[in-house]
Order: structure tokens, then sequence, then C-alpha cells
């Protein structure tokens, strides 16, 4: 215990002098929120990458591999998709807009790009972000008290404070400069920590065993790519869900404030081939992961879930503490612990710059100096963490049964299906206004629950919905809404 504990300690202490030095650096909101717009491509896209993977990563997708078997690389084909689409056709039309207008938020380019008169577009992002982000966070902070349990046997809610508090630390200190040289870091940690284990895996499994016969005893349909015996409208539905979870990359703001942070377009075109890597070893290994773990830990006959937790979510820390020597345990849960904490200070510095940028600089005190905005910011931060962690605490005491994959799921969904469609259309498709991009984003935002409260429990419907997701139908919605606003109010202006 004394050595997990040790490397815990150094672990930490990196992040805490990350967020020093990079304190050193913040001199304006633009060196807070964008680190001065001068990041290179390496950190740039361990950056990206990190905070778009998160605890869903190596505990929600590590357990989908242990429940459905390898149809779960679906889900990584999916990302891959969206990785390619925002990295090659987005990014590098985002910079140079957004170095154009000189924006350091999503909401300030969305403005500068439809040249809005109003408030309202500004108002209805920052909301939309603000809310989910919320959400989103109090999903990583749950996944935080769950990994001190499965690891070190903590009270989950003593994990889940613990965690809340090494974050908040160093990005009050050190803005986004610490955020993304933290996720860098925490980047590294992961692709090593995921790629070592299912090799460990694989030479700790006897060479006389057949490891594709005894999945198939466990369950005849593990090794289907299709997710079943025979193929069915509900495993069409599966896969869709599945591959709609990389819709998140093309637009999400966490990710794209990426965009805006690099020196210029020329690393993009380096940055890109660092993410689609990552992503495909990453993703892969996870399945992987859960894949020989499902066979190392669990037995014929038994429901898997009683042995590796809700969803599977516990293969990970179990399958480490099973092959692992007790030296590397402490890194596997540092891996974890980076997976999750680099999407939380990315998803603060957002909201954070969302709400005293948007809404409290531009709408209701513009004469503010850099200087008090910057620690309106770092108050604004501490109050959406708290609220976050105040959310994941209720979830905690009245959904025991919940699983991180789908809780997480759903807050990148809110933000994907807001903001994804308006970001697609307003880089493509010249003629997309503003009051199409405010009614897409309202959509967007309005029909996450929609989906996955109201449609899911449709008699007759339900359940192909429920295997979808609420993150593909509202996606498509708002992206249709957002194409026939703008055709019929531009006829209008003529």
């Amino acid at each position: 215990m004394i050595t997990k504990y040790s490397i815990l300690f150094l672990y930490f202490a990196i992040l805490f002098l990350i967020g020093y030095f990079a304190s050193k650096k913040i001199k304006d909101t633009k060196d807070y929120y964008v680190g001065g717009k001068k990041l290179g491509f390496w950190v740039v896209a361990f950056s990206a990458r990190a905070t778009g993977e998160s605890a869903w990563l190596l505990l929600g997708l590590t357990g989908l591999g242990a429940m459905v078997g390898v149809s779960a690389f679906w889900a990584v084909f999916g990302e891959i998709i969206g990785v390619i689409i925002s990295w090659f056709l987005m990014a590098e039309r985002f910079k140079e807009l957004s170095d154009k207008y000189r924006s350091i938020t999503i909401p300030d380019y969305l403005v500068s790009r439809f040249k809005s008169r109003s408030n309202t577009l500004r108002i209805v992002a920052a909301t939309a972000l603000s809310l989910f982000v919320v959400i989103y966070v109090s999903a990583q902070i749950d996944a935080t008290g769950s990994a001190f349990e499965s690891f070190l046997g903590w009270d989950y809610f003593t994990g889940a404070i613990v965690g809340f508090i090494i974050v908040l630390a160093y990005v009050f200190t050190g803005g986004f400069v610490a955020v993304a040289w933290s996720d860098l870091f925490q980047g590294l940690v992961m692709l090593l920590g995921l790629i070592l284990l299912p090799i460990v895996a694989y030479f700790s499994i006897s060479s006389n065993v057949s490891i594709s016969e005894e999945l198939t005893k466990l369950d005849p349909s593990f090794l289907s790519i299709w997710g079943g015996g025979e193929f069915t409208l509900l495993d069409f539905f599966t896969i869709l869900g599945f591959l709609s979870i990389g819709i998140g990359f093309m637009g999400s703001p966490q990710l794209f404030v990426r965009f805006m942070s690099i020196k210029d377009t020329a690393e993009i075109k380096k940055g890109r081939w660092v993410a689609i890597v990552f992503t495909l070893l990453t993703d892969s290994c996870a399945v992987l992961i859960g894949v020989y773990g499902r066979y190392l830990l669990t037995s014929i006959g038994q429901d898997p879930e009683t042995i590796l937790g809700n969803g599977a979510q516990n293969v990970l820390p179990l399958l480490v503490e099973h092959i692992m020597p007790l030296t590397l345990v402490g890194i596997y849960i540092a891996a974890v612990l980076s997976a999750i904490m680099s999407t939380i200070d990315s998803l603060l510095v957002v909201a954070s710059s969302a709400i005293s940028r948007d809404f409290y600089q531009q709408i209701f005190k513009p004469k503010k100096t850099e200087k008090e905005l910057a620690k309106i910011s770092k108050i604004i931060t501490l109050i959406l963490a708290l609220l976050a962690l105040m959310i994941a605490m209720i979830v905690a005491i009245t959904i025991p049964g919940r699983t991180i994959f789908w809780f997480v799921i759903f807050g990148w969904s809110g933000i994907a299906a807001t903001f994804c469609p308006t970001m697609i259309l307003s880089l493509s498709w010249e003629k997309f206004n503003e009051k199409g991009a405010i009614a897409s984003m309202i959509t967007g935002f309005l029909s996450v629950p929609l989906f996955k409260f109201v449609f899911t429990n449709l008699e007759g419907v339900g359940e192909y919905f429920e295997k979808l997701g609420e993150l593909a139908p509202s996606f498509l919605l708002a992206l249709i809404v957002g194409i026939i606003v703008s055709f019929t109010t531009s006829r209008k202006s003529f």
C-alpha cells in the first residue's frame, strides 16, 4: 500500500508543479483561456485526446469490451472517424477564422462569424455550455470516487472529494496552460498504461488454451462483430449508437478550444497524426483490456456484473490487481485519474470562460479590466466545480446502479448535440446564419433529455432508441433545423 501511495504522491506533485510554473505564464485572459495561442502540436494533440477520452475510456470502454466483446470496436471506429473529420476537415478552417476574429472562446467565434447584433446567440451558447459541462464534470467526479474505491479501498465519497480538490488546485492557479501541459503528461501515462496491460494479460494466459473458444463458452456472441448470432434491427441500432460517439469530436467546445490555442495551421497538420494514432492505440487497447479481463476474471455461467461491477466498469482495476506487480498498480491508479482529471480541468476552464467572458464581461460589464476578469473567472471555476460535486454526490446516492459509461455519455451528448451541428455548418456553409445557429443549438440542447428520457419509454420503439442513444438523433435533428431555419430566414431578408 505504501508503494501505491508513493507513486500517487509523485504523480500529484508533478501536476502541482505544472500548475505552479504555468501560473507564471498567465498575464491576461487570453493566456488563461487559450494559452496565449502559442502551443505546439504535441501539447495540443495530447491535450485534445486526453480531454476527449476521460473516464469513459479507462473505466467505461474497458467495461463495454468486457460486456459485449469485440462489437465494442464499433465505438473505436466511430471515435477514429470523428477525430479524422475534426482534424482534417475542420481544424484548419476554424483556426484561421478564430484567429481572424481574435476569438478566445467558442461563443466569441460564433458571435463574430454571424456578425451578431444582439446577445441572444452568446447567451444561448454560454447557457448550454455551462449546464452540460456541470453534468459532464459531475460524471467525471463520480468516476474519481469509483477509481479510489476500486484501487485503494477508500470510501467512494472521500475519493470523489479528494480528486475534486486536486484538479481544482492546479486549474485554479494555471488556467489553460496548466491544463494543456498536464494533459500532455497525463496523456502519456494513459497511453503507456493502456498499451502495456493487454500485452501482459495476453502473455499471462497459457499457450495451451484457445482464448477464442473459452470466450465463446462465456458468451456465444462475444466474438461477433455484429453483437449477436443473427444480425437484427436491434443490433443495427446498437452499432449506430456506438458509431455516433465520434460525433462529439466534430465541434465540442472543450476540444475545439485546443485548435484556438495552437500556434498555427502548420502545427495542426503535424498534430492530426498524433491524435489519430493516440486514439487508435488507446481505444483498441481499452476494448482488449475488457476482453482479456472477462476471460481472466469470470467463469462460465457467471453474471459478469457481479464480479466486474455495474457495466463491468471495474474490469481494469481488477485486472491490474490480478496480473500486475504491486509497483505498477500505483501507476495504473495514476492512469485512471489522468483520464478523469484531464477532462475535468478542461471542462472547468471552458465553462468558466463562457460565464465570465461571454456572460459577465461581454453582456454586462464590458469595461472590466483583464485583471478583474481573471479573478472573477477563478471564482466562477470554483462555483461550477462545487455544483458538479454536489450533482455527483446526489446521483451516487439516488442511482446506485448507474454506469460510468452512460453517465459520461449523457453529458458528452448534451455538449455535442448543442454545438457540433452549429460548428460544422458554420465552417462549411456560407449561408448558415445566426437564426439558424440559435435554432440548431436550442434544438440540440432540448433533444438530448427528450431522446434520453421520453423516447426510450415509448412502447414498441423505446428499446431501439435506448440502443441508439441520445446523441445521434439529437445531432441529426439539430442539423436539419439549423439548415431549414437558415434557408427560410435568408429568403425573408431579400
